[in-house]
């Protein structure tokens, strides 16, 4: 994925959260949200929102890579 020069709130990326959750996995949802009720860096934030940006749209493959990835940030 890209950079992006946008910063994203970590209002933006709950909603993208809600927006794409009924296509994700319920732990990797529930695992995001608990993430997200801490002080979440910049950075962090932005790679989350890209991880959920078109996650419907992506194949199950790159939905396997995103929660892979949604999960190595939030668990860690």
């Amino acid at each position: 994925m890209g950079k992006c020069t946008i910063d994203h709130s970590d209002g933006d990326v709950v909603t993208k959260l809600e927006n794409q959750s009924s296509y994700m996995p319920e732990n990797v949802v529930q695992e995001t949200y608990r993430f997200l009720q801490q002080t979440v860096k910049q950075e962090t934030l932005n790679q989350l929102f890209h991880l959920l940006k078109k996650y419907d749209l992506a194949s199950v493959e790159e939905q396997d890579k995103r929660n892979a990835e949604l999960q190595k940030i939030v668990l860690s």
